[in-house]
């Protein structure tokens, strides 16, 4: 008796799934075009997503030109944008603004083409171009509808899209530093607090920017030296005048002063030679 109900359980999805199949073929086989209209609409309100937008494509050379296109084309882009096909939905949004560039929606549907840019944006390892797209179409949208509701979102997204390049540049810089390319980190560190001024970071870039000048003078030849240390100091007051109060400015301090004590020893390694 347990088994037959198991069974009957299992199967009432399936029988689900297969009665609503039946019914869209039924009406996808119909040529009654306002009764497709009007079944693609439930579908769409009910989310199944997929069935009304294959209804929807069919319609839409039908409708075009009607009184009637403007919604289709509305909900048919929002299909697309509802199972996640955003490569579509962002041409779909586009296409809308095209053909109905004075629509009430205008504004929604601006907005939904700037964020499907943003659904796009990749892992950060990856490539960023959607990700800086994403920033570009949302300051447009900020700089069409300066009013607009949706404005703080707009600005949310900029500023999460932005986080994701300040990370991307931030593990190619330590990379640079692990790899021990240190002018090559020093020079990035120091990028990514000009590209990201108001980051939390800042003071980390500093010290990681001080940490690879130094260790590039370490390594380098002897007459490049002095010239490249006296690079760790000036970076080191850059960081003091720019973060007074933070914590990793001692730190810092230690390799500024080091590179003094190193230079100090260079100039008098030199006045012993020029005195033989």
């Amino acid at each position: 008796m347990k088994m037959k109900s198991y069974l009957v359980l299992l199967l009432i999805p399936f029988l689900v799934l297969t009665g609503c199949s039946s019914q869209f073929t039924k009406v996808l086989k119909s040529t009654n075009y306002e009764y497709k209209l009007k079944k693609a609409d439930e579908y769409f309100v009910n989310k199944k997503y997929r069935y009304a937008e294959q209804l929807y494509e069919e319609l839409f050379p039908v409708f075009k030109g009607s009184d009637k296109f403007e919604d289709l084309y509305y909900k048919y882009a929002y299909c697309s944008y509802y199972q996640k096909n955003y490569t579509n939905a962002e041409n779909l949004f586009k296409g809308f603004l095209g053909v109905f560039p004075n629509s009430s929606r205008a504004e929604e549907i601006a907005y939904m083409h700037a964020l499907t840019f943003y659904k796009q944006s990749p892992n950060v390892e990856l490539d960023q171009t959607n990700t800086n797209k994403a920033i570009g179409m949302m300051q447009g949208f900020i700089n069409q509808y300066p009013n607009s509701s949706r404005i703080a979102d707009a600005n949310k997204i900029i500023a999460m899209c932005r986080a994701k390049l300040e990370e991307k540049d931030y593990l190619a810089a330590k990379l640079y530093f692990n790899l021990q390319m240190y002018q090559a980190a020093g020079i990035a560190f120091t990028n990514l607090l000009n590209s990201y001024p108001d980051s939390q970071k800042g003071d980390t870039y500093m010290l990681m920017a001080v940490k690879s000048f130094y260790e590039y003078a370490k390594l380098s030849m002897e007459d490049k030296q002095e010239e490249r240390y006296a690079k760790v100091t000036a970076e080191y007051l850059d960081f003091a005048d720019r973060y007074p109060e933070s914590k990793l400015l001692k730190e810092a301090e230690v390799y500024k002063n080091l590179s003094q004590n190193n230079i100090k020893q260079i100039q008098n390694e030199q006045t012993k030679t020029a005195t033989k």
